[in-house]
């Protein structure tokens, strides 16, 4: 009961983090029509926020290695928050970049030490990782929509608003940390040696995870404006098309942890990606509202293996699960923002639907890459109960 009410608590922390992470793609539209940015230009944003992120998660799972530092989870929520609410306040492109690149940290330093409490509670339960994932995926999801709710009928002017989520993720915060603060009974945790790192796997785990976020990450940033331009520039299907394809990895999330459940996670991983290539391939060429059905299966086939490759890669680096979840929660997944600003020069030269176009590689390149991964055979997270008295004596 103790672990299932830390895990619940910590997926809607991670939702109200999330939502920070999906609300910059979701703004993008309203930068496009309130200041007349060009496609490159609207992309720097996604740019600031995932280059400090890129570097800063990988520098906080370093340091949640060497020391816990539980109390990032309300600071950062709180940073995230405070950075998109101020995002909109001020027409300076400059002064925007900078507050969503706070916000961006404030992400950066959630996720490492979340992931480590989340593995933590959940025991090595590769299903309560999906339920913790989930709630970053609704977090995702949700983002359209209140960014939508709070100044699609107003102007930027109306960010501060989005702050919300911080104040109720911070205060859920608490009884996590209070909760898992406690001593468990009858438990004991045992150190793993270096040696058992598998650094080679998770090297490959790590481009794969890369290549996800590039196509996850360019289809976020463009595809509502994609969307309004195949719907006759309906900005309703452009809210739609995005919220898909942030809700369609709450199901992507849960069903990967059942499925890891009766297979392995190496496996299932590599059957996603094959369907996500189909997928995209589906979002860019099909005409009319069938486009829907494909970005909900992208979305899905793209996030069945997150929660699985954010533990595959604390197994195959044990002796440091505070650095393995900030590279494949961090570092690869904020790459794929690096790439925007590419995507949108190539979409101000040509057309949008050609600039989306290599983007069905990226799903192939990580099966190819799933194929040459081992399963760990033992979980990174041993929790060993001690011995019974007449035992330790006999010994």
């Amino acid at each position: 009961m103790r672990r299932n009410t830390s895990i619940v608590l910590l997926a809607v922390g991670h939702a109200c983090v999330d939502i920070y992470q999906g609300a910059v793609a979701a703004l993008i539209p309203f930068f496009v029509a309130e200041r007349d940015y060009t496609y490159a230009v609207a992309s720097g944003i996604v740019l600031a926020a995932s280059l400090l992120s890129s570097v800063a998660q990988p520098l906080f799972g370093l340091l949640t290695d060497r020391w816990a530092m539980p109390w990032l989870l309300p600071v950062s929520t709180l940073l995230g928050g405070v950075g998109i609410a101020l995002s909109g306040l001020s027409g300076s492109y400059g002064l925007t970049l900078f507050f969503v690149a706070v916000s961006g940290i404030g992400v950066a330093a959630y996720h490492p030490e979340s992931a480590r409490v989340a593995r933590q509670a959940s025991q090595g339960s590769h299903s309560a990782m999906g339920w913790f994932s989930l709630g970053g995926n609704i977090g995702f999801a949700l983002a359209p929509l209140m960014v939508a709710a709070a100044i699609g009928h107003g102007s930027l002017h109306w960010t501060p608003v989005l702050v919300l989520p911080a104040l109720v993720g911070a205060a859920l915060c608490v009884p996590v940390l209070r909760m898992l603060a406690r001593p468990q009974t009858g438990t004991t945790k045992t150190q793993t040696p270096r040696s058992a790192d598998d650094v080679a796997s998770f090297v490959k785990l790590s481009f794969a995870v890369v290549f996800r976020s590039v196509v996850f990450t360019g289809l976020s940033t463009f595809i509502s404006l994609y969307a309004q331009q195949r719907m006759q520039g309906s900005p309703t299907a452009g809210t739609v098309a995005l919220f898909l394809l942030f809700l369609g990895g709450a199901v992507g999330s849960v069903l990967g942890g059942s499925l890891a459940g009766r297979y392995d996670r190496v496996r299932v991983s590599r059957w996603s990606y094959l369907l996500s290539v189909a997928a995209v391939t589906g979002v860019i060429y099909t005409p009319g509202p069938a486009m829907f059905l494909f970005v909900a299966l992208t979305s899905v086939g793209l996030y069945v293996p997150f929660s699985l490759q954010v533990t595959l890669g604390q197994d195959y680096l044990p002796s440091r699960i505070g650095t393995a979840s900030g590279i494949t929660l961090g570092l690869t997944v904020s790459i794929g923002g690096l790439i925007s600003p590419l995507l949108g020069h190539l979409a101000d030269t040509t057309t949008l639907q050609t600039a989306l176009t290599p983007l069905i590689a990226m799903p192939a390149l990580s099966w190819l890459l799933f194929r040459t991964l081992p399963e760990p055979a033992v979980s990174a997270t041993r929790t060993v109960k001690p011995a019974p008295a007449t035992a330790r004596q006999d010994a």
